[in-house]
């Protein structure tokens, strides 16, 4: 069942070359070089925006004090914890910032630290993924290996995300790093830890003690959770290896709700991004349009949308996929 969604080499569609395209998908020639350039300005923008939008979200709903903007807070929080973990992800592959001093250092400090992420770690993780998905030293395996699986086997594991069980044992086992033998991990994680009581001291000193745990940690516990596993599976789970990135990777129509919610600045297309991992997120709209044109991609591969796909990745108890692969 694991890689019963996965096409058959008989069925990918048959990409033709192209000036801007080669038949596996990869950019050349001028078209690559203006997809791989890292737009450092605009980017920095971005993270000032985020921050300022997160901030924002805060002293509203602070200065409101209603219980239903106490809600829509806390949600909208695990919304900007997918977005902090979007843009750690783009420095990770040294994609935010031209100048890599400055990469890493926004990319540890003001996206990684602070949303609990080693970014580091992550990196050295994270291309452990991209060189070899589903391989041998696949590091994310146990996130989306198995599907499709029986519905009420995923409601299950979305309930134990919404309700922070899975959050707090990913928590403890990273607050285990600190009685490991490496020095970097503690050192990192006493970085994070640093972080995050800077956060909490600062809301202690505005008289607001209660917004760090209830719209910081509490939705990275539970709502970014259930987000990134809703995520991850529907990018690899039902896949395999594969040399072929089609037959590793789903490709999703990008609309304007998932956009917001569960895959912000572009990580939606996620298909192009493994095909080339060197294009910068603001690119990859681009370039998904043009491994369209070249046929890489066409409706017979790609899910009309999110719900489309989850639904193939409940169907485990034999129910054929939506989409005909």
């Amino acid at each position: 069942m694991a890689a019963s969604l996965v096409p058959t080499s008989q069925r990918l569609p048959i990409a033709l070359a192209s000036a801007d395209v080669r038949e596996d998908g990869r950019p050349t020639g001028p078209f690559r070089a203006e997809l791989r350039r890292i737009r450092s300005w605009r980017n920095a923008s971005t993270v000032a925006l985020l921050y300022a939008q997160t901030l924002g979200l805060v002293w509203l709903v602070v200065w409101w004090g209603n219980p239903i903007g106490h809600v829509g807070a806390f949600l909208l929080m695990g919304r900007a914890h997918a977005q902090f973990a979007s843009l750690m992800h783009e420095a990770a592959h040294r994609l935010l910032f031209a100048n890599r001093t400055a990469n890493d250092l926004v990319g540890r400090w003001l996206l990684g630290y602070p949303s609990f992420t080693p970014t580091d770690a992550y990196r050295r993780r994270h291309m452990a993924h991209h060189r070899d998905p589903f391989g041998p030293e696949e590091p994310d395996l146990a996130l989306y290996s198995g599907y499709p699986i029986p519905a009420d086997s995923l409601r299950r594991k979305l309930w134990r995300d919404a309700t922070g069980r899975t959050g707090w044992k990913l928590l403890k086992a990273q607050l285990a790093t600190l009685r490991s033998d490496d020095r970097r991990s503690r050192r990192t994680t006493w970085k994070i830890i640093g972080v995050q009581a800077a956060l909490f001291g600062t809301c202690i000193a505005l008289g607001v003690w209660w917004v760090y745990p209830v719209f910081w940690l509490a939705p990275h516990l539970t709502v970014w959770r259930v987000i990134n596993r809703l995520r991850s599976i529907a990018e690899h789970g039902g896949m395999a290896r594969a040399r072929d990135s089609r037959q590793t990777t789903h490709s999703v129509r990008q609309k304007p709700l998932a956009k917001f919610v569960l895959v912000p600045y572009q990580i939606g297309f996620h298909l192009a991004h493994h095909v080339d991992a060197g294009v910068p997120f603001r690119n990859l709209p681009t370039y998904h349009r043009a491994l369209r044109d070249a046929g890489y991609v066409d409706d017979t591969l790609e899910y009309r949308d999110y719900l489309t796909l989850w639904r193939a990745l409940g169907a485990g108890d034999g129910g054929r996929s939506t989409i005909d692969v």
